[in-house]
């Protein structure tokens, strides 16, 4: 019996320990999102999609446009979400009836059972059409507080090639001036910007100029000292790029949400593996809630792309590698992962 009041003890003082330690963890990194694209012939159900991302507790989902079967899916749930407004772009930008619209059939049937975090008012849009973002989200924030649906941020997402300068990244700057007048708009809302971020695509160009173990958050030889920061991976570089072309014009206070994110696990050159991008998706995952040198501490929230692997996409070959999971009834995941 002693020995048995003993290991009850030492039972109940782990436990304690152990709740110690996670309620000492921030709540903003207990998961990371996944985006849900829908490209392929052989993809499971929304229903059931939203059931794999709550088995594995996975916090965040991004889709491409609004989908009325995920989006009563996702209620009650607690997952937030992050909408595209999918083709809608240029007829939110030119119409606020167009953007009220949009809202009474996107938005304000589903809030507050789901928890439409954001919406992106384009995604990577480029040319003339990058002139409808400003006046597209505009509009989208004018209908959204008519119809009296609070803490819905509206941004946009963007490729890091609206950089013109991203190295060092204490030297990044855009390229356009359309991206000053997005910024001076979150940082009027509050708003992140939503970037897309592929350590990946900067990798495969770089013609083995940069080092693999640094794109795959792996130790390295290679590091980058900027004005007193050292960075040790090429991701953080990459994010700080961002945030010092916003805070060059007028968004210094302005977050970044990682919108994408990901590794392809085949389809391209020899760094296209299964290892590789189970290696860059899961060091992603431990990586985000330690922020990056230019803001230490602060999680960055990140959603990795993508849920699954679709076989219809178009592009490279890569652009069909990048799931966490095979398409299929089964679910059977691409390579193992912890969330």
């Amino acid at each position: 019996m002693a020995a048995a009041s003993g290991q009850r003890a030492s039972a109940l003082a782990v436990a304690l320990l152990v709740a110690g330690i996670l309620a000492s963890l921030p709540t903003e990194v207990r998961s990371i999102g996944v985006c849900y694209g829908v490209n392929g012939d052989n993809l499971p159900s929304p229903a059931d999609v939203v059931a794999l991302y709550k088995s594995k507790n996975i916090a965040g989902m991004r889709i491409y446009a609004p989908d009325e079967a995920t989006l009563k899916a996702l209620s009650g749930t607690g997952i937030e979400l992050v909408m595209d407004v999918g083709g809608s772009l240029a007829a939110l930008a030119s119409d606020p009836a167009a953007a009220t619209a949009w809202v009474a059939a996107n938005v304000k049937p589903f809030v507050p059972g789901v928890k439409i975090k954001y919406i992106a008012a384009g995604n990577e849009v480029e040319g003339d059409a990058t002139a409808s973002i400003v006046p597209a989200m505009t509009n989208l924030n004018a209908a959204l507080a008519a119809a009296g649906v609070s803490g819905v941020k509206v941004s946009t997402a963007v490729k890091t090639s609206v950089l013109g300068t991203s190295s060092p990244p204490s030297g990044g700057v855009f390229k356009d001036a359309y991206m000053a007048e997005v910024v001076r708009l979150l940082a009027s809302t509050g708003a992140p910007l939503l970037a897309n971020v592929y350590p990946y695509f900067a990798y495969a160009g770089s013609q083995g100029s940069i080092d693999l173990n640094f794109a795959l958050f792996q130790p390295s030889s290679t590091s980058v000292p900027d004005n007193g920061l050292t960075y040790t991976n090429l991701f953080d570089a990459m994010v700080d790029a961002m945030y010092s072309a916003m805070e060059k014009c007028g968004g210094p206070t302005v977050p970044i949400v990682v919108s994408e994110s990901g590794w392809p696990s085949a389809g391209g050159g020899p760094e296209t593996t299964v290892d590789n991008a189970r290696t860059y998706n899961q060091n992603l995952i431990g990586h985000v809630g330690n922020g990056t040198p230019k803001r230490p501490g602060t999680p960055l929230e990140t959603y990795i792309f993508a849920m699954f692997n679709e076989n219809l996409k178009g592009g490279a070959e890569t652009e069909k590698h990048f799931g966490l999971f095979n398409g299929g009834p089964d679910k059977a995941p691409a390579y193992p992962m912890t969330f």
